[in-house]
């Protein structure tokens, strides 16, 4: 493998583990900075194919995410069985991942929570890797009370009625 294609790789694996880092941490505003030149959609969305960026992100997380005493969601995102493509030229890049969450809270014992898988897509601007569009899907649920303000097991979520000033 070039080097061109390991630092590649590097830089798109470091945007996967990232976004679980900012999850996990609340920290919402990061995680719109993930994506204000790309997109995130859920599959449990199936009817809003233009997805959230930037800003919108923001909002949705932090309406719909529960932020315990210390800050943060008391979870863990785990992300493994990475798979990256790199194209030829070195401007777009596919990957596709598995993830688990755990959580532990005041109320709840450590136990995974949601697992999954990540279908992305990324582009290369100005020599940096950003995300242009991820797609998460949600395979198994477990216990999400003190995770979620929504039913996610419901399926259909409306961005819309969360982030209702939407452009």
């Amino acid at each position: 493998m070039r080097a061109e294609g390991r630092e590649s790789r590097n830089a798109i694996t470091t945007l996967l583990y990232r976004y679980g880092e900012c999850v996990d941490a609340a920290d919402f505003a990061g995680l719109s900075n993930l994506f204000v030149q790309g997109r995130l959609l859920s599959s449990a969305a199936a009817e809003d194919k233009k997805g959230m960026k930037g800003p919108e992100i923001e909002r949705f997380y932090a309406a719909t995410n529960r932020v315990h005493e210390d800050g943060t969601l008391r979870t863990r995102h785990l992300c493994s069985n990475v798979i990256v493509e790199v194209d030829e030229d070195g401007d777009t890049a596919t990957a596709q991942s598995c993830y688990v969450v755990f959580q532990a809270t005041g109320k709840l014992p450590l136990q995974p929570i949601v697992a999954g898988r990540y279908n992305d897509r990324f582009e290369n601007t100005n020599r940096t890797w950003h995300f242009a569009e991820r797609v998460i899907h949600v395979d198994q649920l477990g216990e999400l009370s003190e995770h979620l303000r929504f039913d996610l097991a419901k399926g259909n979520i409306r961005y819309d009625e969360v982030v209702p000033d939407r452009n």
